[in-house]
Parts: C-alpha cells; structure tokens; sequence
C-alpha cells in the first residue's frame, strides 16, 4: 500500500504512505460521498479484505483522495471504482473533521469534504468485490435509527454523521 494522501505531518500538508497515516494517527484529507433517491441512502458493506473496518456497513463511498486530487475528482472517482456509478455529480455538502480508532492500531484523524449524489433513472450499480460485499438501500429515517440501535455493524465515520452531523449533510430531508 505505497498511495501517497495529503496528511499534515509535523504541521506540514504532504504528501504521505496512506498506511503510515493511519499507524501514526495523522490528520488527513478524506472524501465521503451518499449517493440519495429520494429519501433513500445507498450503502455499503465494506470487502472482508479491507486493511481496516472489514465487514462493516458505511455510506455509499469513502476514500482518500490523492495527492494532487481534488475532492470533488475523488468522489467521482471512487463511486467508479468501488460501485460501477457514473454520471453522477456530487454537491458539496459539509467538512467534519474526527478522530477514531478503527481497529489494529490504526487511527483515522479526517478531515473529509462530504458530498451528496442523486441516484439517475436506471443507474447501474456493480460493487467491486475487492471493495464491497453488499450495497442496499435504505431510508435515512431507518439507518439513523438502525446506526443507534446496532451501531456495531456500522462503521466509526458513519456512526459519527449519522449521530452527530445529519442535519448538516442531509438537511430537511431529515426533517418531518
């Protein structure tokens, strides 16, 4: 895993070993994208194989971007790589900075752009197997509710927009 990621190491933004970031708790720069139809959220369950989080369900994508990528480019991106999506264009919702640990002494310290998609007529969606085992659909209503019942089966970032910011990425559509 030699991806270099924008990290702030010794108050510096450089680039860096994305593994090493993780291993030292860097602060770094992160995307996070839902992709919505309606009311509904995409999500997904992250591969078995993931150097972090295996198994856990997320929001539809989540990534680094690289070095010299802009996030909006990333987000693009990676809902290509990891689900198959494309012709979609995501708005820039929100920046939510955390800190958690993820599991075998790695830490993510984020600050990630939020960005929300809206689902085409007939999308496709084709999971990357090396990156995803399962996607659903699931109301934002249900998965706030089901992320404060169960919030095991979630992963730390997800837990934390859900609970703390999903006012500020989803708005009224949260609102009754």
């Amino acid at each position: 895993m030699d991806e270099l990621i924008p990290a702030w190491v010794n108050g510096t933004l450089t680039p860096a070993n994305k593994m090493e970031v993780h291993l030292a708790g860097y602060r770094h720069k992160a995307v996070s994208t839902f992709v919505l139809d309606g009311e509904n959220v995409l999500i997904q369950r992250r591969a078995l194989n993931k150097y972090h989080t295996p198994g856990l369900w997320a929001n539809t994508c989540c990534t680094h971007p690289m070095w010299d990528e802009d996030p909006v480019d990333c987000a693009i991106r990676r809902l290509r790589e990891e689900l198959g999506i494309t012709g979609l264009y995501p708005n820039h919702r929100d920046r939510v900075e955390y800190r958690a640990d993820v599991g075998n002494g790695m830490v993510e310290h984020e600050v990630v752009d939020i960005y929300i998609a809206y689902a085409t007529p007939g999308m496709v969606i084709t999971p990357n197997p090396e990156e995803v085992i399962d996607v659903r659909w699931v109301g934002l209503y249900d998965l706030a509710a089901e992320v404060a019942r169960h919030p095991e089966r979630f992963t730390p970032w997800l837990r934390l927009y859900m609970g703390e910011h999903k006012d500020r990425i989803f708005g009224t559509l949260l609102r009754r």
